[in-house]
């Protein structure tokens, strides 16, 4: 019995690190781009997100960095990076992390995205001029 207590304790203590309770999180192809959408309605010393991306057989990158504000609080972000890779389904998480630096992860998000070959080749041809 003293066993089942202590993994019940670990398991209660390891949901409140890096805590915040999403009411909603979503992705949408938005032309060129993708755009992720979240709303928290609780946020327990999170000190940022970090939107993570991948293609379907590949593995999550940083995309980026969006510091905290706090409970009741609303964030979106537009990746407009895509362009660079041939993919036409991307999945996206967001990476919670909290004052300690310690991490939990959302779910994750399946976005279908097409771009026309001219589209992603002017991206390319932009971005080398960067």
């Amino acid at each position: 019995m003293k066993k089942v207590l202590l993994i019940l304790s670990f398991i209660l203590i390891s949901f409140a690190v890096a805590s915040a309770f999403l009411e909603s999180f979503t992705a949408k192809s938005d032309g060129s781009q993708i755009r992720l959408e979240w709303k928290t309605s609780s946020e327990v010393s999170v000190k940022y997100f970090i939107v993570e991306r991948k293609t379907v057989n590949g593995n999550f990158i940083p995309v980026t960095e969006i510091a905290a504000k706090g409970s009741n609080s609303t964030y979106s972000f537009t990746d407009d990076n895509i362009y660079k890779t041939a993919s036409s389904a991307y999945v996206y998480r967001l990476k919670i992390v909290d004052q300690t630096e310690t991490s939990a992860y959302s779910k994750e998000l399946m976005v279908s995205h097409s771009l026309s070959d001219i589209k992603r080749t002017w991206g390319s041809i932009k971005a080398m001029f960067r």
